[in-house]
């Protein structure tokens, strides 16, 4: 997906780890789904295929996104200040800091300013320059909405294809969502609810199974979420004292590895500043190198990750469909 948002967030090995470190994986055990399977149906809702969605039961976890938010600042909070209803409007780096301009707050000044506010970063914009010499769009949308849509079972993510468009109903924790993910040319502004309205129905109006019902509750739901699935590219996260982390830096997949990274970056990003308190350029440019080494192979995936989810002919459903059904009988 555009990787500032997905259903939920995937917490796999290296962030659970990171997780464990910071005393909130009962929490996030806690908050998880149940979901362990993703199947593939047919236009009459009838199982064609299935994959299981976690790598292991012992060192991953999904959980809900804001769920992971409010756990981590909570987590955060005898450690850090936090700010909301804010945001940075100006930066002033030089060789000791950097000058912070707030839109409410007044001025102050930092040692460091990292930017891990998400695809469309604006302290990357303001410190690296305009998002398009940074976003590369990958030719997919992503939709998604909490549908509150009842489901039989709290373990499944349901998903139906037809070329270049998948429909996905996935149980959450309590209401289901919803996710429409969709191959197309066309270029628009994510933030243009009518563009968007216009591009869904169009790509959608031909998509049998349960489309027409949950393309209508999405439309109408007040809290919509839509984007386009795009990489990042990025020769350095860093200038001078502003670094940049997670989907700011790195867009990596469709299968919720942002989070993931993001704490596994974060965590690598304090032990270099740690180990050269005195030397932040040395401390930016070890922890660039080693976390672009995790970074590097999921993105490389993000175009099989599409190929799976969304193949783009009837053909690709099919030998999709057969290859899975191949290795589960293994």
């Amino acid at each position: 997906m555009s990787c500032g948002h997905q259903i939920s967030a995937a917490v796999l090995a290296g962030a659970y780890q990171v997780a464990e470190r910071l005393g909130v994986l009962s929490r996030l055990q806690e908050a998880a789904t149940r979901v362990r399977e993703l199947i593939f149906v047919d236009a009459t809702g009838r199982r064609v295929a299935s994959m299981r969605t976690r790598r292991t039961d012992n060192r991953e976890v999904e959980v809900p996104r804001a769920d992971l938010s409010a756990i981590l600042v909570e987590a955060g909070r005898g450690a850090a200040e936090f700010l909301f209803d804010e945001m940075i409007t100006q930066l002033r780096p030089d060789d000791d800091g950097v000058d912070v301009t707030f839109d409410r707050q007044a001025p102050r000044r930092f040692d460091l300013v990292v930017g891990a506010d998400g695809i469309h970063s604006g302290v990357r914009r303001l410190a690296f320059g305009p998002e398009t010499d940074f976003v590369k769009p990958l030719g997919m949308y992503v939709a998604t909405a909490n549908l509150g849509v009842p489901m039989e079972r709290d373990d499944l993510v349901i998903m139906h294809n037809e070329p270049g468009t998948a429909i996905a109903l996935h149980p959450a924790t309590g209401s289901s969502l919803a996710a429409f993910m969709f191959r197309s040319p066309a270029r628009i502004d994510h933030r243009d609810p009518e563009a968007r309205r216009e591009l869904l129905k169009q790509a959608y109006r031909s998509v049998a199974w349960r489309t027409e019902e949950l393309l209508s509750a999405y439309l109408a739901a007040e809290d919509a979420y839509f984007d386009s699935v795009s990489r990042i590219r990025a020769a350095s996260w860093s200038r001078g004292r502003v670094t940049l982390l997670g989907d700011a830096a790195s867009c990596v997949s469709l299968f919720g590895d942002g989070s993931s990274s993001a704490m596994e970056g974060a965590a690598t990003l304090a032990a270099t500043l740690a180990a050269s308190p005195h030397d932040i350029s040395k401390a930016l440019a070890r922890y660039e190198s080693a976390h672009r080494a995790v970074t590097r192979p999921r993105q490389r995936g993000v175009l099989i990750a599409s190929q799976l989810l969304i193949p783009s002919s009837r053909l690709a459903i099919t030998l999709r469909d057969q290859a899975l059904r191949l290795l589960g009988r293994r």
